[in-house]
């Protein structure tokens, strides 16, 4: 299993300069992958305007959206043009996962419709590898598309990973959530006939140090405020302490997770510094 980590991009106060500093230190320390969240209605950073920065500071590390909410963009030609102008200027990347959301409030300071937003990523998706694929719309991807992970609870969600995306990208969750996803996510692979395997990525919030439980509480409270209890259930599942996050690690090994991207709940540096180590030592 591989591991990634998430730019601090939600946790409030972060500078730019900040980000700039975990994405060379990240690739430094052999991540293999460097992540953002995505909201509209939130303090972070646009997490395709991130990357594009990231990957001026860095040059192997793969680069993902963990997730993009494509449908309150309104505009697929556009963010086709985006996604394939990260993917050239990092020489290839760029892996764009993609999902639905599920804040009203993001759409509607976008103007778009939250009901049908399902049924507009599926358009999308499928609307973007013909894009990439015709030409005209540049530049055109080095090495091919970018790589698509489709993220989603719903069966809905898990059917499109099938239909439009190269693998899955989990919610945060327990891992035996995410293992029931991932067999259901295979299955449905093989049943369409479809070469290979779906790559399959979780994600888990930490935190680490002597102010873990502060930040994990602080970031998490502020983060899921929407979600009564749900925000309680992540605060608790959210690791802050070397062995319970290698004992995390180590549960979504056994799940089948390719790769484990870690969210930070805290910006300072010496985060990525104990994480480093606490995998290194997990090894």
């Amino acid at each position: 299993m591989e591991y990634g980590v998430a730019l601090p991009t939600m946790v409030q106060g972060v500078q730019g300069r900040d980000l700039l500093d975990w994405a060379h230190r990240a690739e430094a320390a052999g991540f293999a992958d460097l992540a953002v969240l995505d909201r509209l209605v939130y303090g972070n950073d646009e997490p395709l305007v991130t990357l594009a920065a990231a990957a001026a500071v860095t040059e192997r590390i793969r680069l993902t959206t963990g997730i993009l909410i494509a449908p309150y963009r309104s505009n697929t030609a556009l963010v086709a043009k985006q996604a394939a102008s990260v993917h050239h200027l990092s020489d290839g990347r760029l892996t764009l996962g993609v999902a639905v959301g599920a804040r009203p409030d993001d759409y509607a300071a976008s103007g778009a419709e939250f009901g049908d937003r399902g049924r507009r990523l599926d358009t999308m998706l499928a609307e973007m590898r013909k894009i990439w694929a015709g030409g005209d719309i540049g530049p055109e991807p080095p090495g091919g598309d970018p790589e698509i992970l489709v993220g989603g609870r719903a069966p809905a969600a898990l059917r499109r990973v099938v239909a439009h995306g190269d693998g899955y990208f989990a919610a945060a969750g327990p891992p035996q959530t995410f293992a029931e996803r991932a067999a259901d996510v295979r299955r449905r692979w093989q049943e369409a006939g479809r070469p290979g395997s779906p790559r399959v990525v979780a994600q888990a919030y930490y935190a680490l140090g002597p102010d873990a439980d502060a930040a994990v509480r602080g970031h998490l409270g502020d983060y899921y405020s929407f979600a009564g209890r749900l925000a309680e259930m992540m605060i608790k599942g959210a690791p802050t302490t070397p062995d319970r996050l290698r004992e995390t690690a180590r549960a979504f090994a056994e799940a089948g997770c390719d790769e484990l991207v870690l969210v930070p709940c805290s910006s300072g540096p010496e985060q990525l510094d104990l994480l480093a180590e606490t995998l290194e030592e997990a090894a």
